[in-house]
């Protein structure tokens, strides 16, 4: 089944008892038995939800995986991701990533003796010294967030393997219509599914994918105990939202390639950070690994201050001031205000994350307004 059939019908059955092509929206805490222990497979909704189950099972097939474990946030399931880790355990990570991640293995699991070193993976040499023994997770996202370098899913999820490391790959920028890193050796597949996969801004939630099923059911497990489920209005929303996922990424890349190359040429932007740029470190790992370059562009104003950074994310009338990313709307934002704001400023300026870069979203609105928009808004840089 080729991918835009996926989205559409897999996992997906109409209604048994009314033909509804719509999966129902489930709502319901509990679920009648016959006889103690005698149901239907369901029991209880913070272990299972039908809703939930068609979800899950749609996201497994665009993912190339066997299991899906969905969460209420893509936090929530990291957080179930660093609960199969033990105390003295390490984890390796790129250094250039989502604030959010880094907030959670720094200051949250830190105290409880899980260590995260953060190191360029998108090196091929710095990825072959750090990935050795004493690591029990390895966290990769790619394209990084915001500085969108491009890490080698096959290379280090090789040399991963080599030394019984388990491999979890962020895979929310680039979303299951753009790479499969389960494909290339990954244990694991995160998304927050709010960006990308819900496609319209209008929720929140996260998903985990695997192959193995001992794992799915240690990462089952986690969910139920700990409780971070979605609601079944939430799953239906993003399985609605997954019906055009591949359409709308589609045309969000091709707009995203227009603007890279228009900022590039502009004389008010002094670096442009999109792999999809023949210039770029990693542009051969980005067309070996991905379908498209993605929708995600960062760029550095040739002042190079926070001050006219400022003066330009507040001029765009398209483009909204606005963090997350991932919808059909068009977004900027200034990571090291917003999305980054948690990582410490020198940590943030060795990756090149400085005060005056600026990420873009860009949706699925007519290139030339977007274009217009930013031409606008860099006559105030």
């Amino acid at each position: 089944m080729k991918f835009a059939t996926k989205v559409i019908h897999a996992g997906i059955e109409p209604d048994p008892s009314t033909g509804a092509i719509m999966t129902p929206i489930y709502q319901t805490s509990t679920y009648v038995q016959t006889a103690p222990g005698e149901h239907k497979g369901y029991e209880y909704a913070r272990t299972q939800n039908p809703t939930r189950t068609a979800l899950e099972t749609n996201l497994a097939a665009l993912e190339n995986g066997n299991h899906g474990i969905c969460f209420a946030s893509g936090l929530a399931a990291q957080d179930a991701v660093m609960k199969l880790l033990y105390p003295g355990d390490q984890i390796l990570s790129t250094n250039d990533l989502y604030g959010g991640s880094f907030r959670q293995m720094r200051r949250v699991y830190e105290k409880f003796g899980i260590q995260s070193n953060f190191v360029d993976l998108s090196d091929e040499s710095v990825a072959r010294e750090a990935i050795k023994p004493g690591i029990r997770l390895l966290w990769v996202e790619t394209p990084t967030n915001p500085m969108l370098n491009i890490i080698d899913l096959e290379l280090v999820c090789d040399l991963a393997k080599q030394h019984g490391i388990m491999v979890c790959v962020d895979n929310t920028f680039a979303s299951p219509y753009l790479q499969n890193p389960l494909d290339y050796g990954a244990d694991i597949v995160l998304h927050s599914a709010t960006k990308y996969i819900g496609g319209h801004s209008d929720v929140i939630h996260g998903a985990l994918i695997v192959k193995d099923k001992t794992l799915a059911d240690q990462l089952h497990f986690i969910q139920n105990a700990t409780g971070a489920v979605p609601g079944p209005m939430d799953c239906f929303l993003i399985l609605r939202g997954i019906k055009t996922l591949h359409v709308r990424v589609q045309r969000a890349c091709q707009n995203a390639a227009r603007i890279a190359h228009h900022l590039d040429a502009h004389p008010k932007v002094g670096v442009v950070f999109y792999p999809g740029f023949a210039s770029h470190r990693n542009h051969q790992v980005a067309k070996k690994q991905m379908r498209d370059f993605g929708a995600m562009v960062s760029f550095d104003l040739n002042s190079n201050t926070q001050e006219t950074a400022n003066k330009v994310l507040s001029n765009t009338r398209l483009f909204s001031l606005a963090e997350s990313l991932g919808g059909v709307e068009s977004l900027i934002g200034h990571p090291a205000s917003m999305t980054h704001a948690s990582i410490p400023r020198e940590e943030r300026l060795k990756t090149g994350l400085t005060d005056s870069l600026i990420r873009l979203s860009v949706g699925i609105e007519d290139v030339e307004d977007l274009i217009a928009d930013l031409d606008t808004a860099l006559t105030y840089a």
